[in-house]
């Protein structure tokens, strides 16, 4: 174990990484009752969590979460021997059931099998180097605007959830009766994991689920109806190998778009994560702008995604809550496999996902909505040619309900304001062909 992780020469111990490791699994663990809860609006729509329809797909998407979080975080630990977890994406889960499969009306068989294209064009990227191309021409503030965006887009999912914000004929949205049992136990979920991630609190965003769950038992609120916490680990039936690629989807313009927006939010996701961890561990060396074997960190990524798409779930990403592994002073592998292991072990514990309510998982989706909106501070809001492109990119994605319209509007907007502000030798080609091939989405794919 020494030999292979060389801990010592990373100033490590076994201990010290199993503890890193424990520590990345409770802050990242919510991933795997709100993973489920929000694609299978998409794979069973009606269906209440009382329905035996709901709990065979619900059932069946924890386990596909779990497969597709062990396996990239496996490769991350044993291929990239790197402290770093991945699990399926916040906002790209959203993505996949709001926008593609609700709004878009494409059957999530054939949404997987666009997933599944994702992750095979990112291993080849990956491996042929050719991402270093693509990081350079994209518009830094459009990164960084993404995330935040996407911040915005999954709050909003988990303020209408729990019933907080309603549609209003009047204003389209309003806010909800917020003394409703589930609105108000939403409420003070949010509060108590924005609590407990303020007292720095391990797995604070797990335990706010766990806590809003039991406080919903209560009789005030009589929200949360007990399913039982052990059980056998459900069939993967349900979504196992249902993904649908034919040749006349891969001849369709609609299918590409959303190929393209899997990979744009799942790469630049990635690569913003991995380099913010990286810095964050030294493992980025002064005067250097990025880290050793980071295309083996960049294959997890590809390789967990692929793998999620078989079993049934959205984009696998690595996950920002690594951090407090880091801190915890894990530098190797074995704090991802250790995060693996335990995330294998969830598999005999899928009906205490069926017991946790919407109103308990909401708070977590509002309050990691509210982390990503860190990235806000790095954009250049003094350079109106920066500023507006990243603006629209970060307020279309909640009020068109499509992280793909905000990023597709963004980067059409952003070569416009640029050459008709004189600068237009900023604009990389490649930009230009997005900007085309995003109009000729917006006006002929999206009605």
């Amino acid at each position: 174990m020494e030999k292979f992780f060389k801990l010592k020469e990373n100033g490590t111990t076994v201990t010290t990484e199993i503890l890193a490791g424990l520590t990345i699994f409770l802050s990242m663990a919510y991933i795997l009752f709100v993973n489920p809860s929000i694609l299978v609006t998409a794979m069973a729509p009606g269906a209440g969590p009382e329905t035996s329809v709901y709990a065979q797909y619900f059932g069946a998407l924890m386990v596909a979460t779990i497969f597709g979080a062990a396996t990239a975080t496996l490769v991350m630990g044993l291929y990239a021997n790197y402290p770093f977890a991945l699990a399926p994406g916040m906002g790209l889960n959203a993505y996949f059931t709001y926008t593609v499969v609700l709004k878009m009306g494409i059957p999530w068989q054939i949404a997987l099998g666009a997933i599944f294209v994702e992750g095979i064009i990112f291993i080849i990227l990956t491996a042929s180097g050719a991402r270093t191309f693509v990081v350079r021409v994209i518009p830094q503030n459009i990164k960084f605007a993404t995330s935040a965006g996407i911040g915005l887009f999954i709050a909003f999912i988990g303020l209408k959830s729990a019933n907080i914000i309603v549609s209003n004929p009047a204003t389209f949205v309003g806010l909800g009766d917020l003394t409703k049992p589930d609105s108000l136990l939403a409420i003070i979920g949010l509060i108590l994991t924005a609590v407990l991630f303020a007292l720095r609190v391990p797995g604070s965003i797990l335990l706010g689920i766990i806590l809003t769950t039991i406080i919903g038992a209560f009789p005030v609120f009589g929200v949360t109806h007990y399913q039982g916490i052990i059980g056998k680990i459900p069939s993967i039936a349900p979504t196992f190998l249902k993904m649908q690629l034919t040749w006349g989807d891969l001849i369709t313009g609609s299918f590409w778009v959303v190929v393209l927006t899997f990979f744009f939010v799942d790469f630049f996701d990635t690569l913003g994560t991995l380099t913010g961890l990286a810095q964050s561990a030294g493992f980025i060396k002064k005067g250097e702008s990025d880290f050793p074997r980071s295309n083996r960190a960049y294959m997890a990524d590809a390789i967990g995604t692929t793998v999620g798409a078989l079993f049934g779930t959205s984009t696998v990403t690595t996950y920002i809550e690594s951090e407090t592994g880091i801190a915890q002073g894990g530098r190797t592998g074995l704090t991802s496999v250790t995060v693996a292991v335990l995330m294998l072990l969830m598999l005999f514990f899928s009906p205490l996902g069926l017991t946790i309510p919407a109103a308990a998982t909401a708070p977590a989706l509002i309050f990691v909505g509210s982390l990503m909106l860190k990235n806000l501070v790095n954009i250049k809001w003094e350079d109106t040619t920066e500023a507006v492109p990243a603006f629209i990119t970060i307020i279309m994605m909640p009020l068109t309900y499509s992280i793909a319209n905000g990023i597709a509007l963004g980067l059409v907007v952003y070569p416009l304001v640029k050459v008709f502000s004189g600068k237009g030798k900023e604009i990389h080609w490649f930009n230009w062909f997005l900007a085309l091939a995003f109009v000729y989405y917006l006006v002929f794919l999206q009605h």
